[in-house]
């Protein structure tokens, strides 16, 4: 016996890693040391800090995963996977500078996982941070043929002393949304039960086709929506705060929705009042919601409802803030402002606990 006839082929290993060599080495930056194939990546920090903070985040892309392999589609979940951890840490105020991913699966299929790793790159490419590195792991009897997952983090830099961390935000400071393009990373366990079980009105039997493409979504089918990659917003508010703009905080909206992130960007004294009406919503929450007969409390308590990144800044900055991402082509609203409270979410539906 020999590992290859265990389900374990190394020599595929290693033309895969050959394979998406040039992908990784299209992310490379300053400050990558060495190439793709040690036992480590190594990244030297960037000169200019005078205390760096080192800030770290780590994430998965979820059930998401079931879509895209049910669909045979591979090159966006690495998109929402870079960008699941470099948004994390962004609301920090940090830079990301690398990422590394962990990519399992029970079989090696080359033209499958080079889609997936070529997804990654791009995540990489838009977030300005190098794929430094990563591990592919081949487990036959662990996953199913045609299956993987997906993990990966994200390290970035931030000067200690601009370090956002809650303790500058006050009453008063206005909520600015950056729009998200659709439902993202989170709930996909929702929306493939609603995929799955969800009774029509059109005719007899449970479930929908990924194929399908409803009034609602004006020609997009619903495969097509739910795939759309997550939004990384690195670049626009780096360069926001590379320009001084007075930020007091951010939140990164994502499992949980709005009532459970937005309040982790809040004072021990402070809540927060949105406007629902104040942002537009992508109608693909809008067909979940009819299609599921999900309430409006869970809803939000699931989904992004078409909010994914949030700053507060001093009323007086609101419309400079608008302006400022309007410049670099991203739509901006002002949803809500911090008053006193008791770190919740007002003026949105929640649900009974």
């Amino acid at each position: 016996m020999d590992y290859r006839e265990a389900g374990v082929d190394v020599a595929a290993g290693r033309a895969f890693v050959n394979r998406i060599r040039d992908m990784v080495a299209s992310t490379h930056r300053p400050g990558v040391l060495g190439g793709l194939g040690g036992f480590g990546g190594c990244f030297e920090l960037p000169s200019g800090y005078q205390e760096p903070v080192l800030v770290s985040g780590t994430d998965g892309v979820g059930t998401k995963l079931k879509l895209a392999q049910a669909l045979d589609r591979h090159d966006t979940v690495g998109i929402d996977l870079v960008a699941m951890c470099v948004n994390d840490i962004l609301t920090s105020g940090a830079e990301p500078l690398f990422f590394l991913d962990y990519l399992a699966t029970g079989k090696l299929a080359p033209e499958q996982l080079a889609a997936v790793v070529a997804g990654v790159a791009e995540g990489c490419r838009q977030a300005g941070c190098a794929l430094l590195g990563g591990e592919t792991a081949e487990m036959p009897g662990f996953y199913g043929p045609g299956e993987y997952d997906l993990a990966g983090f994200a390290v970035g830099v931030a000067e200690k002393r601009a370090l956002l961390d809650g303790s500058q935000v006050a009453v008063g400071d206005v909520a600015i949304a950056l729009p998200s393009t659709g439902v993202h990373s989170n709930g996909y366990s929702l929306v493939r039960k609603i995929m799955a079980e969800a009774q029509r009105p059109d005719r007899p039997g449970p479930g929908y086709d990924w194929a399908e493409c409803p009034d609602l979504l004006q020609g997009q089918s619903l495969g097509e929506a739910l795939l759309t990659p997550t939004r990384i917003y690195v670049q626009p508010v780096l360069a926001a705060l590379k320009a001084g703009f007075p930020i007091h905080a951010m939140a990164h909206i994502t499992g949980g929705g709005l009532p459970e992130n937005l309040p982790r960007c809040l004072g021990p004294n402070q809540s927060i009042h949105l406007d629902v009406a104040a942002w537009p919503r992508p109608p693909i929450f809008d067909w979940l919601a009819a299609a599921g007969e999900v309430l409006p409390a869970a809803m939000y308590d699931t989904f992004n409802m078409g909010v994914v990144f949030v700053l507060l800044v001093p009323p007086e900055a609101r419309d400079r803030a608008i302006a400022c991402f309007a410049d670099q082509a991203l739509a901006a609203y002002a949803i809500g402002e911090v008053v006193t409270g008791d770190r919740r979410v007002l003026g949105i539906p929640v649900l009974d606990v």
